[in-house]
């Protein structure tokens, strides 16, 4: 579980990036709570509004096994990401959500592709999904699905306004596509130089994207507000907070002899110091090598021929012959109240490990991507460089991309005056152009790593929900809940700083 500790480092946020951010708005929300929610929809086969599974409110959209198409009743202002919840009734089950657009309803050529989401999910708990749809046209959203092995639950949907810096990004593809039709269309030298120059500043402001994405992926990863709250987590799985427990070891002590009261302290030992409630993170390695061990104490004091030879009082011996056996069903009681919360502490430590690597890789993968694009935008492959473009200082950033933009130039300029060649120019051309468009596949996929995020969310307060709580004493009960305030408070704190910061 010290794996938790660096893995939920990645979750909360720099305030550097919450300074970048912008504030999300939902132009669309659907929970598919009662009439007003399912008003919204035209289901047009396959599905229907089902008052099970929600995951949260009271409804949600029943996807039966095989196909099914779903659309909004009225067309949207605009669409930006997409965001919906999918619940899964098996690990089996396997899913596709084809997301397309039209301006009309009744016209199937009318209706264009977007995105997609393909999954199958290993619990039967929600997990967010994340797409971009981007268009800033007012059409209706429609939904096709295919499952296999078993049906699914959608809720939570909702659509985002286009933010500034995706409308941005949109009208830079735009010109890009206009770009390269001029090259191609107009054979002119005057017209396509000028086109050049055109797609040198929509290439500077792809590596600046590229530069926020890297930022932002870096942040995620290096903050550090979450380790309070997973700290705090784990120790709701350690034995000794917890009154149970407490009792139990005094009981043990007090039947024990001296050897058997150091073999005691040396398995607590692992877990924190039981006088001070000074508590250690609880890890399966840790409670694997305690639990066992430690019952087969209990059982071995309270046995007759251990505590008639362990040099104790009358009284205590009486004791040990009438306790024996409640102290032992206490103990192993207890100690598989405390492996359920160590399996549920163990699950979202998994989830972030997941987490943290699928960042690892994405911070490699688009360091490296933008490498190649300065050096394809005529920065090279020096270090300084590099380093000018993910400089903090505004001033820096601007330099050097206008530096970018003055390559172009120079390119334009050496076709224009006939110095290049056509095969040249067009290998230039397309060079920088497939680099642009690859930049795109990074925006999905930073959209998959806040799905992930979000899910781990969910995940993490849910199981500090007040109906989670595992103990049955209720002295252990209050401990749990009382440790579970705090998490809350964190958590709390956190997501909305995430929620700010990036989606």
């Amino acid at each position: 579980m010290r794996a938790m500790i660096s893995a939920l480092s990645l979750i909360s946020l720099l305030g550097v990036n919450v300074a970048l951010a912008q504030e999300k708005s939902s132009i669309f929300k659907s929970g598919f709570d009662g009439k007003p929610e399912t008003d919204k929809w035209v289901i047009m086969y396959g599905a229907g509004f089902a008052k099970e599974a929600a995951r949260t409110g009271e409804g949600s959209l029943k996807v039966l096994e095989g196909e099914a198409s779903v659309r909004t009743r009225q067309a949207l202002s605009e669409q930006g990401t997409l965001e919906l919840w999918v619940k899964s009734e098996s690990a089996a089950t396997e899913y596709t959500i084809s997301i397309l657009v039209s301006p009309v309803q009744n016209s199937d050529s009318a209706w264009v592709q977007v995105g997609q989401i393909k999954g199958s999910q290993e619990t039967g708990e929600y997990y967010a999904k994340r797409i971009s749809i981007d268009d800033p046209g007012k059409k209706f959203l429609r939904l096709d699905i295919k499952t296999a092995n078993g049906h699914i639950w959608i809720d939570d949907l909702r659509v985002e306004k286009i933010l500034l810096d995706t409308a941005l990004q949109k009208n830079q593809q735009k010109v890009i596509s206009e770009v390269l039709d001029k090259l191609r269309a107009d054979k002119d030298y005057q017209v396509q130089a000028e086109a050049l120059r055109t797609l040198g500043k929509n290439y500077a402001a792809q590596i600046d994207i590229q530069r926020q994405y890297l930022e932002y992926a870096n942040g995620i990863y290096s903050s550090v507000t979450l380790v309070l709250a997973t700290s705090e987590r784990s120790k709701m799985a350690n034995p000794l907070a917890y009154q149970t427990f407490k009792t139990v070891v005094d009981d043990v002590r007090t039947v024990s002899s001296p050897i058997q009261k150091a073999r005691t302290d040396s398995l607590l030992k692992p877990l924190g110091d039981i006088a001070t409630t000074s508590l250690n993170i609880m890890t399966n390695g840790t409670y694997a090598a305690f639990a066992e061990p430690f019952k087969t104490i209990v059982a071995t004091v309270f046995d007759r021929s251990s505590y008639e030879n362990a040099g104790l009082s009358r009284k205590e011996r009486k004791f040990a012959e009438k306790n024996g056996l409640p102290t032992f069903a206490k103990t192993e009681s207890f100690l598989s109240e405390i492996e359920k919360e160590l399996n549920t502490v163990t699950a979202l430590d998994k989830d972030l490990l997941d987490i943290q690597r699928e960042l690892d890789k994405y911070r490699k993968d688009l360091d490296k991507h933008l490498k190649e694009s300065l050096i394809a935008g005529g920065m090279g492959r020096g270090q300084e460089n590099y380093n000018r473009v993910l400089s903090k200082d505004e001033a820096t950033r601007n330099a050097a991309l206008e530096e970018i933009n003055n390559y172009f130039m120079l390119q334009a300029e050496s076709y224009q005056n006939h110095s290049s060649s056509n095969t040249q120019f067009l290998q230039f051309m397309m060079k920088a152009t497939s680099t642009m468009e690859e930049s795109q596949v990074f925006k999905e996929r930073f959209n998959q790593i806040a799905s992930s995020v979000i899910t781990f969310y969910d995940k993490f307060d849910r199981s500090i929900a007040a109906d989670q709580n595992p103990f049955t004493d209720d002295k252990d009960r209050k401990v749990w809940e009382a440790r579970a305030v705090k998490v809350r408070a964190y958590i709390k704190e956190s997501k909305e700083a995430f929620t700010k910061a990036y989606m």
